[in-house]
């Protein structure tokens, strides 16, 4: 059999090296291009339509015991990831000293333990909400603590057993898809030159205390949400 000279030896290594780059490289932007939320018009009919959308999962949130079920079930109707499943990425790193008027609502007193957890919690590639959260360790059991401190489990997932529920004390609008007064205006609201709806990033903020189920406060949470809630195609106008 006749060998193959040794510069195309090279160039097939080189070939072979380069396909796998970027092979590594289409992967690794792969999460990135999906976390973008698609165009919406810039039209009344969308901004409606995204206020309702908003408002809907605030609504939803507000009425539920856990902010990871609501936020699942979101994401499993409007088919944001091939596998509805939120997942908490801890953001390492970063520490908040509670307040004293949160040691008041989680009934503290100074000399008290409180641990802080930030992360963002993702459906498949999406960031559907950023969240702070400051928790009593010793109102959690040994095993609740390990996961909390060792995994990405998300908070409402690992406290399960104590039978949480929340109380509200703070809802804020960070975006408002439609003027105020829309409903009394007979003129259409202004829109983007090209077309498309600007959406920020943050659309909305709860801040709740969880409690056990005999009343407990162990928990205090303040949760931006993100426009990839939104992160699917607006209704086809008819």
């Amino acid at each position: 059999m006749k060998k193959q000279p040794k510069t195309s030896l090279r160039l097939a290594r080189i070939a072979a090296t380069a396909s796998v780059l970027v092979s590594a490289l289409t992967f690794a932007s792969a999460p990135l291009r999906a976390q973008a939320t698609p165009a919406w018009p810039d039209s009344y009919v969308a901004r409606l339509e995204a206020l309702a959308l908003i408002q809907t999962l605030n609504a939803e949130l507000l009425g539920s015991r856990s902010a990871t079920i609501t936020l699942e079930g979101w994401c499993r109707n409007h088919r944001l990831a091939p596998e509805p499943r939120i997942v908490a990425e801890r953001m390492i790193g970063t520490d908040k000293t509670p307040t004293p008027e949160q040691r008041q609502r989680l009934q503290i007193g100074d000399g008290d333990t409180v641990k802080y957890r930030r992360v963002q919690l993702r459906c498949g590639t999406q960031v559907l909400s950023e969240a702070d959260n400051w928790y009593v360790p010793e109102r959690l059991t040994p095993q609740m603590n390990r996961i909390l401190e060792t995994t990405d489990t998300p908070f409402g997932r690992v406290v399960e057993s104590l039978e949480p529920y929340r109380r509200t004390f703070a809802v804020k609008l960070l975006w408002a898809p439609l003027p105020e007064g829309w409903e009394r205006d007979s003129a259409p609201p202004p829109s983007s030159t090209d077309g498309k709806l600007t959406i920020p990033a943050a659309v909305f903020e709860h801040q709740a205390v969880l409690y056990t189920r005999d009343g407990k406060p162990f928990s205090e949470v303040s949760e931006v949400y993100q426009r990839q809630i939104l992160a699917f195609p607006p209704r086809s106008p008819r």
